[in-house]
């Protein structure tokens, strides 16, 4: 047999290619696959396969799957658990469906609960394909159905996973769709592949000693689903359009952007942080193309928004435009021919964002604490383990829906964990007027590496300090 996974770290997911090596020429079945299909049919290409099967765990959410496409350039067959209610040609499996690849048996196994029409695939007794049913070290959040309550969905996920997935033998192989840092989960590891044995040892919601019990673990502290979430399901269900049918990424002079600009259109700066800090064009948001840059454009801006790319340069403008495309962003007006140094060059006003290190805005605090305002853009969670005595806590996937509280006449320094969220927070709140936004070097990490952590504080010590 031959097994492939594929891992696409800036959305934390992961595909997969397996196939029979019993004959020349074998069947190949893509499980999961991303919306960029050339690595797939480079990989049969090169060992010979064909690929007959691509099989997609449930319609996900996250991220905008490449199916169709795969299936139009291969005459692969697509299938889909039957509940999935698709919109394109596919074979709807129920429990029990089996599917056989040259000598490779693989059985499907209904898993709903992360959405209804999830599905597992085992494949001869040896390893399960999970999706976003069981991760490594956690199971997929029960929010993903519009007509069911979490807690509806977390019960049908509790039977999944105890009354199918548990009853796997304990050596059998886990490979999910998903690891650390995707939004389909809170807790997942940074492993790729466990085992069953492992996971019901090991994975907290498999430690749930009740179904009530799992059902309030996964449901009491959800958090907020992102809005494109549903949009995404639906362009899955549909199938979405080959890559190759996006028009040709323009190029921009200074006078177009501006004219873009003041017709509504969103200037995107995805050059790194301090890039963005030096100079910028004013209004722009800046999300930074390291870290998770497509989940944090899909929160942070939406699907329906006009975008103008403003890139290092011409290569990271397309890669821009391809990680924007793998969430289902596609209103692309062009990016910046030239980048900064054009705008430079033709003479156009730019801005910058001012940092303060640790010291800095230690002696600050303490010299006049009320002179700034302290705003921690991290989650909930991250606030409460710890976090600057002062600061008022406005998670940045919420800021731009929650700015009540903050003076926009006064400054306001911002951190997160080490500089990537604030940074995008920082842009939001310039955009929205805010005179004078501080980003704290290196953020919290910089501050308990010189201040060492911090407790909790009371949340009376946490509110906005009064005006100077």
């Amino acid at each position: 047999m031959y097994f492939e996974q594929f891992y696409l770290a800036c959305l934390s997911h992961a595909s997969y290619m397996i196939a029979s090596t019993s004959e020349a020429g074998g069947e190949a079945a893509v499980i999961d696959p991303q919306r960029d299909i050339g690595i797939y049919l480079d990989e049969a290409a090169k060992h010979g396969f064909q690929i007959r099967h691509i099989i997609e765990t449930h319609l996900h959410a996250d991220f905008v799957s490449g199916h169709r496409e795969l299936a139009e350039r291969t005459g692969a067959k697509i299938y889909l658990g039957a509940k999935a209610g698709a919109q394109f040609p596919h074979v709807p499996v129920k429990d029990g469906d089996e599917l056989t690849i040259g000598d490779l048996k693989l059985k499907f196994l209904e898993t709903p609960g992360h959405t209804i029409e999830s599905i597992s695939i085992v494949v001869d007794d040896k390893m399960v394909f999970t999706g976003d049913t069981l991760f490594i070290g956690d199971v997929g959040r029960p929010d993903l159905a519009p007509d069911l309550t979490p807690q509806q969905l977390a019960g049908m996920l509790y039977d999944s996973l105890h009354v199918k997935l548990m009853k796997l033998p304990d050596d059998t192989q886990v490979y999910p769709a998903h690891g650390a840092g995707s939004l389909c989960g809170r807790q997942m590891s940074t492993e790729r592949s466990s085992t069953i044995g492992k996971q019901r040892a090991t994975n907290y919601a498999l430690r749930a000693s009740s179904k009530e019990e799992f059902v309030h673990l996964l449901t009491s502290e959800l958090p907020q689903r992102p809005g494109y979430f549903s949009q995404d399901v639906e362009i899955n269900r549909a199938g979405a359009a080959a890559l190759t049918e996006l028009a040709p990424l323009a190029a921009l002079t200074p006078d177009q952007v501006i004219e873009k600009q003041k017709a509504g259109a969103v200037v995107l700066d995805t050059r790194p942080p301090m890039q963005f800090a030096v100079a910028h064009i004013a209004g722009s948001i800046q999300i930074g193309l390291s870290g998770q840059f497509a989940s944090w454009a899909g929160i942070v801006l939406g699907l329906n928004q006009e975008l103008v790319i403003v890139a290092e340069d011409d290569e990271h403008a397309q890669e821009t435009r391809l990680r924007l495309a793998r969430v289902g962003i596609e209103r692309v007006a062009g990016y910046l021919e030239g980048g900064i140094s054009n705008w430079i060059r033709e003479g156009r006003t730019l801005v910058y964002l001012p940092h303060i290190d640790v010291d800095e805005l230690r002696k600050l605090l303490e010299d006049d604490p009320g002179y700034l305002q302290v705003l921690d853009v991290r989650k909930p969670a991250e606030f409460e383990a710890g976090h600057i005595s002062g600061a008022m806590l406005k998670p940045v996937d919420q800021l731009a829906g929650s700015l009540e509280g903050l003076d926009r006449e006064r400054p306001v320094a911002v951190y997160c964990k080490s500089g990537y969220r604030s940074s995008i927070a920082s842009s939001l709140l310039e955009r929205a007027g805010f005179k004078q936004v501080i980003n704290l070097t290196g953020g919290y990490d910089a501050w308990i590496s010189v201040n060492g952590s911090q407790p909790p504080v009371p949340a009376t010590q946490s509110a906005l300090p009064s005006a100077r």
